[in-house]
């Protein structure tokens, strides 16, 4: 598998495999060379305040957080779990009512423990951005541990039923 493909797959299974980011319907556009390109469609489903028709604060910060723990994969040579230490939003401006939303996220150090990251959220030019991010991330979030290895399984539903 090409670094290419791999970082398009971690990308897909992030988008699909995080029910919040499936919920609020997450499409990876680019990744490549620690960057990342995500858009978050505008539904009315998304948005804060029904008066004005603008998409919660809340929708913008979650993407640019999915959307640089992506460029951090797509920095990286080999496959680890990630962690987000620390996020710091900015926000700008209001995002246009009824446009989507796109942040772009460069992973620009990587260190052996911490990956740094910078973001920002806009609609057509990211240098007229809605809100911009700097992010720092723990990398092996896990500690060496498999994927998936703190997840406990599903309850069956006759378990717990008296």
């Amino acid at each position: 598998m090409s670094a290419g493909e791999q970082h398009r797959l971690i990308a897909n299974t992030m988008n699909e495999g995080s029910p919040q980011a499936r919920a609020l319907g997450f499409q990876t556009l680019e990744i490549g060379e620690a960057v990342a390109i995500l858009k978050v469609p505008y539904r009315p489903e998304i948005v804060g305040d029904p008066e004005t028709g603008v998409i919660a604060g809340g929708v913008v910060t979650t993407l640019l957080d999915h959307a640089s723990g992506q460029a951090v994969h797509a920095a990286m040579t080999e496959w680890t779990s990630i962690a987000t230490l620390d996020l710091r939003i900015d926000y700008m401006r209001p995002a246009q009512p009824g446009r989507d939303v796109l942040a772009r996220a460069h992973c620009y150090k990587l260190t052996r423990s911490v990956a740094f990251v910078r973001a920002v959220a806009y609609e057509d030019d990211p240098d007229d951005p809605v809100a911009a991010a700097q992010a720092a991330f723990m990398l092996d979030s896990s500690a060496g541990k498999k994927p998936g290895a703190n997840l406990k399984p599903p309850r069956s539903k006759t378990e717990g039923a008296a």
